[in-house]
């Protein structure tokens, strides 16, 4: 190793620790996870009542509430692995609404979760001494998804991971997002306002493709035959 590399290498860590620290994702199985992806997303400190579902029909059809303050997640497996979990969230405007100014904050997006993601698996892989395929993660390009405006477009199947056209492998975190502050409020059925929903990669995706366990490419489905329990 040169040492500008090791320089880098050096810094690189230094980040990836303290990006961890800040918030590490639960195991994407747990019904911490979108409760974490809620406070996150939310700034806020309210988790919520998660429920996980184990039929992809049962999360297609749930709208997340803020009274009560109900939530959703369902796991997408690759055998054994669970390679995306969905949730469904509350907006800040709509918790701010519901539980006063303080209740939340800055509203953030599917994206930045998954540099969470990114930065939570090229911390454990250097905990497992894989230097260098930590290093090589460093490249992961996480894509600025912007959120849908509709469900069928959430819905649609999508590259979970992709080669684009740097050569590098990117990460989609496609989502719905609908601002309760804004003046379509006043037109939306109740069931869709202030919503916010997100595809997101897990840590053992992104460090089974770094680790070349597995190809970029993966095509995601929320059909009513998506292999939402390990099999």
């Amino acid at each position: 190793m040169t040492p500008i590399v090791r320089i880098y290498a050096c810094l690189s860590l230094a980040l990836t620790a303290t990006l961890t620290q800040a918030q590490t994702l639960p195991d994407p199985t747990s019904e911490k996870f979108c409760q974490v992806v809620q406070q996150v997303l939310a700034n806020t400190e309210r988790t919520g009542t998660n429920t996980i579902f184990s039929d992809m029909p049962e999360y297609r059809h749930s709208k997340p509430s803020t009274e009560p303050h109900q939530i959703y997640q369902v796991v997408t497996y690759d055998g054994q692995r669970p390679i995306m979990v969905s949730c469904k969230i509350k907006g800040a405007a709509h918790l701010r609404s519901a539980y006063g100014d303080d209740a939340a904050g800055e509203q953030q997006y599917c994206p930045e979760i998954t540099r969470r993601t990114k930065a939570q698996a090229i911390a454990e892989m250097r905990a497992e001494n894989l230097m260098g395929i930590a290093v090589a993660a460093e490249a992961f390009v996480i894509d600025e998804n912007e959120p849908f405006m509709t469900g069928r477009d959430y819905l649609s199947d999508f590259e979970l991971s992709y080669v684009g056209e740097d050569g590098a492998i990117h990460f989609q975190s496609p989502g719905l997002f609908h601002d309760y502050d804004s003046w379509t409020t006043w037109i939306l059925p109740a069931d869709f306002e202030g919503q916010s929903y997100c595809h997101l990669a897990t840590v053992d995706y992104m460090k089974a493709l770094a680790k070349g366990e597995i190809k970029p490419g993966t095509l995601m489905t929320t059909a009513d035959d998506a292999p939402v329990t390990p099999h």
